[in-house]
């Protein structure tokens, strides 16, 4: 008798995996939220939900691929941009500019990567935070550091900085609620990121140049 994992393999469409993972980004950009429906998954990827366990064991288990899939580019993203020789306020410049693009992007990122932190197993959340939280945390340690030497920087602590500048840039893009109760709008569009992005650029900065 064919077993029911390689019956589904003969079955399955080429990019599948890319599609569960693209669809449930979309259904949680949408919606605004850090779950998702399998059916609603199913429905909207034209896929059989069966492929969820296929693919990721379970649920929670897709929501880990998710992360690691979004986690690994800004990991990788970051090193590039640190490994250019540039200013530090350019760089730090760019680095912002990019934090506001990403949230944009996946609104549902930092909130998806606490849940996961919060409900994995100690192994699973060392993982996560060894893999993606630790060396964003370096970046900041270098970026800050290379900016005071050069006397671009006034002297911050890094880590508190990182929470000023993630959280600056994550909380407009999860917000939606607040920008259709008091503001009449929760239409998240491209303008809107790009004055955004130039706001949270110009206060940042302005907080951390030494003149």
């Amino acid at each position: 008798m064919t077993e029911p994992s390689q019956q589904i393999a003969s079955d399955v469409p080429p990019g599948a995996r890319d599609q569960l993972l693209d669809t449930a980004s979309a259904i949680m950009r949408e919606g605004d939220i850090v779950d998702i429906s399998l059916s609603e998954l199913s429905l909207r990827s034209g896929l059989n939900s069966a492929l969820v366990k296929y693919y990721f064991g379970n649920k929670a288990g897709l929501l880990r691929a998710l992360l690691d899939r979004d986690m690994q580019g800004i990991v990788h993203a970051v090193d590039a941009l640190m490994a250019k020789d540039m200013d530090p306020s350019e760089r730090l410049r760019r680095h912002i500019g990019a934090v506001v693009d990403t949230y944009y992007k996946t609104p549902y990122l930092n909130r998806l990567l606490m849940r996961l932190v919060r409900e994995s197993n100690p192994d699973e959340a060392h993982r996560i935070a060894d893999t993606y939280l630790t060396p964003l945390s370096r970046a900041y340690d270098k970026l800050i550091e290379d900016g005071v030497r050069q006397g671009v920087f006034r002297s911050v602590d890094p880590q508190l900085f990182y929470f000023t500048t993630t959280g600056a840039c994550d909380r407009f893009f999860s917000s939606r609620l607040v920008l259709q109760h008091c503001y009449d709008t929760e239409a998240l569009t491209e303008e809107l990121r790009d004055r955004y992005r130039e706001h949270c650029i110009d206060t940042i900065m302005a907080g951390i140049l030494a003149h």
